[in-house]
Order: structure tokens, then sequence, then C-alpha cells
């Protein structure tokens, strides 16, 4: 009989307690352990509803041997602090999207994982949706002709104006919170080896930080991909390929519901017709693979490197001349 694995959540943030909170308790292979939060009364509270021990201070969490793994969901800023904090004190971490804010920090977290035989995996959830491999199998079986283009958005309506994604010495932007959907789409359907050629970034009247932006990227095989990413936008959350001969097109690319049947949409030149795709929970994909990589002592990490170093291009492409 295989271990369970015993999870420990470093705050308590939003998408803790609307999204992987509730996976964890239901997978069979992890217990909620532990929830700490710097307010007491907050721990208290949400560690109730697993029935979890709640802790005060992210320290003392760490510092507990009946905690194997955590969930970083802390502001980015924070990431690589607690990150860090975790695999020295022998703790797997499961950590929200980016890793870090600096290709060399997340890289030097991925080797000091590997060192110590410990798991470090970000939270794309996306990526285990099945959808995608079914989207890049119509591709290799020359659906759409020749691979030309590549286009990909997600954009999100502007939150409340205390929402941490509006705060700059949090770590907020719309590069680091819905940029990387797009960025990581690309990598995962064309391949590592992606050059930045350009990038622009805008704020809205009001902002600190980023609230939109636009990437144009290029693949050593000449493919191009634009992206696009917002904060304060209609919603939109897709991608589309484009070829010699036709084009596919999915929406709800990277927050598929588990119970929504995902469809794609094929033009060609004798007309358009729609592909249903086999549905999937993402999120309970994405938990039952972290619990492979605690249970192997390892996670890949290289594509958070690539996608660290995208969002550093990026970021050096879209800053004004002078900066």
């Amino acid at each position: 009989m295989r271990e369970t694995v015993r999870v420990g959540v470093l705050g308590c943030a939003d998408i803790a307690r609307r999204r992987m909170l509730p996976a964890f308790a239901a997978c069979p292979d992890i217990e909620v352990a532990a929830v700490a939060s710097r307010d007491p009364d907050r721990a208290r509270s949400l560690a109730s509803e697993y029935g979890a021990r709640p802790v005060h201070g992210y320290a003392e969490l760490l510092a507990d041997d009946a905690v194997d793994a955590v969930y970083v969901p802390v502001p980015l800023a924070l990431h690589a602090e607690w990150i860090e904090a975790a695999l020295l004190q022998g703790k797997h971490v499961l950590a929200e999207k980016p890793v870090t804010m600096e290709p060399a920090r997340t890289a030097a977290l991925g080797e000091l994982a590997k060192r110590r035989g410990l798991a470090l995996m970000e939270n794309v959830m996306f990526v285990h949706h099945g959808q995608h491999a079914e989207v890049s199998r119509l591709v290799a079986d020359g659906a759409i002709g020749e691979l030309r283009s590549f286009r990909a958005e997600f954009a999100v309506p502007r939150r409340s104006p205390d929402d941490i994604r509006y705060r700059p010495e949090l770590g907020g932007g719309a590069v680091w919170d819905t940029g990387v959907y797009p960025l990581r789409a690309a990598l995962h359907l064309l391949g590592p080896d992606l050059t930045v050629l350009g990038a622009s970034l805008t704020s809205g009247p009001g902002f600190t930080v980023d609230t939109g932006g636009a990437v144009l990227l290029r693949t050593p095989g000449g493919v191009g991909a634009q992206l696009a990413f917002g904060l304060d936008h209609a919603y939109r959350d897709s991608y589309e390929l484009c070829g010699s001969t036709g084009r596919i097109t999915l929406d709800r690319a990277f927050t598929s519901p588990a119970d929504r049947l995902p469809v794609a949409v094929l033009e060609e030149r004798s007309g358009v017709r729609e592909i249903p795709l086999r549905p999937a929970d993402q999120v309970a994909n994405t938990v039952a693979a972290f619990v492979d990589a605690v249970r192997a002592g390892s996670a890949p990490y290289q594509d958070s490197v690539r996608q660290a170093h995208l969002l550093d291009a990026v970021l050096r492409h879209a800053a004004p001349a002078g900066n």
C-alpha cells in the first residue's frame, strides 16, 4: 500500500481556498495535514474545513515533521524565499506560477530540489489537460497542413483595487499573472527553443503595474507566435494554430472546467467542423502528477526555467529605452 502524501498549505490565498484545497481533499493519495497563516484565526477557520492542523506562521509549518510536502500560493515576490526554505527543510513543493521572478533563481531552486531528492513542481494546471495533446496530434497528422503561426490570449476583467495583482511590491502585473498562460502554451505546443522578437506592456489609468501586454515569438523553423494578455479586459481564454491549409481554434484553453466537453474548431477549405475532445479535470490531474513526483522524489523543472527566461526577455523587450 502506497503511503499518503501529507500536504501543508502556506497561507489562505484565494486559489488555495477555491481550487487546490478541495482538489487535495478529493485525492485519495493526499492528506491535508496543516494550514499556516500569519493570522491564527484565518488558519484555524480554513484548517477546520479539512480536519487539518492550524499553524501560526509559515516557518512553524515547514519545521513540522508530520508534513511531507507544501503548497506555496503566497504572493509572487515571496515565492523564492519560501520555496527555498521548504526545500531546505526537506519538503516537496508545489508552487504557484511562476516559480520566481528571476530565471537564475528559478534554475537554482530546481537544482536544489534535484540535489536533495525532492520534487519542485510549478502549478501550471492547463498542461495536465489532455485536450492539448489531442490538438497537437491533429496538427501532426496534417489536419491544417504545415504549421505557419500560433496565436494565444488570456485576459480577465478588472478586480477589486486592493487585489495583490495590482501591487508591484508583491510581484503584481499582467505579465506575471495572465501572461504566463500564453507563454507556457507556446512552449507546450511549439517546443522549447523560442525567441522573443518583441513585446509591449501597457498600464491602465490609475494602475502602478502593467495591466496588459503583447508578445511576438518565433521558433527556429520560422513559425511565428502572437500572444496577448491582460488584467483589465473582457474575458478571453483561447489559442489557435494556423497552417497552410487550415486552422484549429480552442476556446477555454487554459481554464476548461472538469465537466465541460472541449471542442476544437477545424476550419478547412471545404468548410468548418467541430471535433469533440475528451473532458478532463485538470486540477485533479495536476494534483495526481504532484503525488507521482513526490513519490519519485523529483519533478521536471526545465520548462519552468525556459518560461522564466521568456518572461525575462519579455520584460527586457518591453522596457523603455534607457531603462
